[in-house]
């Protein structure tokens, strides 16, 4: 018999969405967030957010502006996602879901 603490263990081991998911809806919340922010939000150390957060600008779904020393962040909301199996959808239609 599995107990809650096994079950519990299990549903914290893996999420729904990947980390670069959780840093665009983390950002569509709030812009203006440092790296360490999102570090703390999303549960990943600084240079995993630092290196997501390059991906997504390579790959053209985050702008990023620097103000100052700190960097403010649009997410090209337009843009197609990348899987295959939802090529057809844009990443505002999964932010619309989400929004607060």
């Amino acid at each position: 018999m599995v107990t809650s603490s096994e079950r519990e263990n299990v549903r914290s081991s893996w999420t729904f969405f990947t980390n670069h998911a959780h840093v665009l809806i983390a950002l569509s919340r709030d812009p203006e967030l440092r790296q360490r922010d999102l570090s703390q939000l999303v549960g990943i150390t600084p240079a995993a957010v630092q290196r997501i957060l390059n991906d997504l600008v390579d790959g053209d779904y985050l702008r990023r502006e620097r103000i100052g020393r700190r960097n403010r962040y649009e997410i090209a909301t337009n843009v197609a996602l990348r899987h295959p199996l939802v090529a057809d959808h844009i990443f505002d239609e999964i932010l619309t879901l989400l929004r607060d």
